[in-house]
Order: C-alpha cells, then sequence, then structure tokens
C-alpha cells in the first residue's frame, strides 16, 4: 500500500521543484537569449533590449562570419586541438594511472605525493612560459597540448577506478600467457570505458574552451583557436571577421552584437553536441573510482 505523502512532504516537494526550476531558467536562459539575438534584425535589437524570440528571423550575422575562411579556420584548429590533446591526454593518464593503481609496484606511494604535490603547488605562469619557450614550442599547437598532458585530479581518480577492479581478472590473464601490456589493453582498458568517455569529455571540454594558454604561446593570428577570436571580435567589434565585398552591392553588415552572438553559438554548440553520445557513461563514470582512496 503507498504510503500517503503528508501536508509538509508536499510542501517540501514543491519548494525543492520550484528552487530546482528557478536554477534551470537561470541556466537557459542567456543561452536563449544569445541564441535568439544572433537571429534577430538590427531593427529589433535596438527596439527590444532582450529578445527570447525573434519576431524576424535574420541569417546576415551568420552569412557575415561565413563569408571568410577566418571562423572556419579556428574552427577547425579548435577541433584538431580537441581531438588530438583529448587523445594525448587519455593516452598518458591511463598509462601513469594503471602502474600507480598495481600493489606491486614500487615507490607507488612517493611518486603518487608526487603527482598530489602538483595539484597544491605549481612552477607559476612566467616558469612554465620559459620551459615552453626553450623547448621551441612557442606557435606551435603542441605548446597547447603537452603542458597540461596530465591532470593530477584526473589521473588520482581514474587510479581508484583501476584498483576497484578485481585482482582475479589480472591473475586469470597471467596464468594464460599475458603480460602486464596486454593485460592493460585487453582487459583494464574495455572495463574502463566508462571512467574514460568520462574523463574524456572533461578534457574535450578543456581543450575546446582553451584560451589563456593560446594567448600566451600563439601568436600567428592563423593558428587561434575559436575562444581567442571570440575574444577579438569582442574587444575589437565585428569588422575584422567578415568581408562585406563577398556580399551583393546593397548588403548592409549586420549589427556589432548579433555577429558576437552568432560566433558564440558557433562556438559552443559543437561541443554540446558531444555531450549527449556520452551521456549515458557520464554520471556511472564520475562516481566510479571516487571511493576507493
Amino acid at each position: 500500500m503507498p504510503i500517503k505523502e503528508s501536508w509538509g512532504g508536499k510542501m517540501f516537494s514543491g519548494l525543492n521543484i520550484a528552487i530546482l526550476l528557478l536554477f534551470a531558467l537561470m541556466t537557459i536562459v542567456p543561452f536563449i537569449y544569445v541564441v535568439a539575438g544572433s537571429f534577430a534584425t538590427q531593427k529589433e535589437l535596438l527596439q527590444r533590449g532582450f529578445i527570447l524570440f525573434p519576431t524576424e528571423f535574420s541569417f546576415d550575422a551568420y552569412k557575415y562570419i561565413f563569408s571568410t575562411q577566418t571562423l572556419v579556420r579556428s574552427l577547425l584548429v579548435t577541433v584538431y586541438i580537441t581531438v588530438v590533446g583529448t587523445l594525448i591526454n587519455i593516452f598518458f593518464t591511463c598509462l601513469m594511472a594503471y602502474p600507480l593503481a598495481r600493489k606491486d609496484m614500487d615507490f607507488r606511494k612517493p611518486i603518487l605525493m608526487l603527482v598530489v604535490f602538483t595539484m597544491l603547488f605549481s612552477g607559476g605562469m612566467i616558469p612554465t612560459f620559459l620551459v615552453v619557450r626553450q623547448l621551441g614550442m612557442i606557435d606551435t599547437y603542441w605548446s597547447l597540448l603537452i603542458p597540461g598532458a596530465i591532470s593530477a585530479f584526473n589521473l588520482i581518480i581514474i587510479r581508484n577506478f583501476f584498483q576497484q577492479l578485481p585482482d582475479g581478472l589480472e591473475e586469470s590473464a597471467k596464468i594464460d600467457g599475458c603480460n602486464d601490456l596486454g593485460i592493460f589493453l585487453r582487459i583494464v582498458l574495455p572495463l574502463s570505458m566508462p571512467a574514460i568517455a568520462t574523463f574524456s569529455l572533461f578534457y574535450a571540454v578543456g581543450h575546446w574552451n582553451t584560451f589563456f594558454n593560446a594567448v600566451l604561446y600563439i601568436n600567428d593570428n592563423t593558428k587561434w583557436p575559436i575562444q581567442v577570436l571570440l575574444r577579438q571580435i569582442v574587444i575589437l567589434a565585428s569588422g575584422g571577421i567578415g568581408d562585406s565585398t563577398a556580399m551583393e552591392a546593397d548588403y548592409v553588415a549586420p549589427p556589432e552584437q548579433s555577429v558576437k552572438m552568432a560566433v558564440i553559438v558557433v562556438s559552443t554548440l559543437p561541443i554540446l553536441l558531444v555531450y549527449p553520445f556520452l551521456q549515458k557513461h557520464f554520471a556511472k563514470g564520475v562516481l566510479l573510482g571516487s571511493v576507493k582512496g
């Protein structure tokens, strides 16, 4: 027989729902505003200060930003950095986390303490820049990929996940003649796909939003990722991204605010589309490895 909820319980549930809906609206309304503003006409942007649904749709801002290869080139650069950087991150993180999860590894605890130490202290911006410059990585994509190849926090979580795998699997594989590398590739990694998918998403979002390191290390504007280009558009307005000469004779450039919003939509949408494919692994992967120390 179902338990009848009391009046106080109903009030508490209703209050929780109201608070969650409020936070959901606070999260989604700014994004809807940006999307609507990117499709709004100049007249509507001037007449209405806040737009959630434009009365007349205009694609002028998108035609303008795609009139040259500037935005497309930056998007391709960001995609390259995201894909290659995520593969490097996952490769080195898993390759280091697995030995640290093995109880028979020598000096496991001291090495782990050094990893934890990097979470609390770092060399700083200027020493890191000097190291990157000395290695000849200035104005190369390696400057955005190598310095952050391993995240200490992600490494510890993945190591804890590896520790939760049954020891009997490795022992059985060794009896069958499998070496350590074979155990790692054929047993550990396939069983770790939820965690790997989750932290791949974390790494990918970090690379997609890379901004500060690109400003520090990349001077060639043809190698700028999309976030740095967006910064330039916000600072220098919309005049430097589109090509009005490629339009019709009676073409009028879209308003600056609409161009900014269109670039934000274009730079945000691709990484948002990745999440649904990893959603089923996301919650499970975050919780796995967070229990055992």
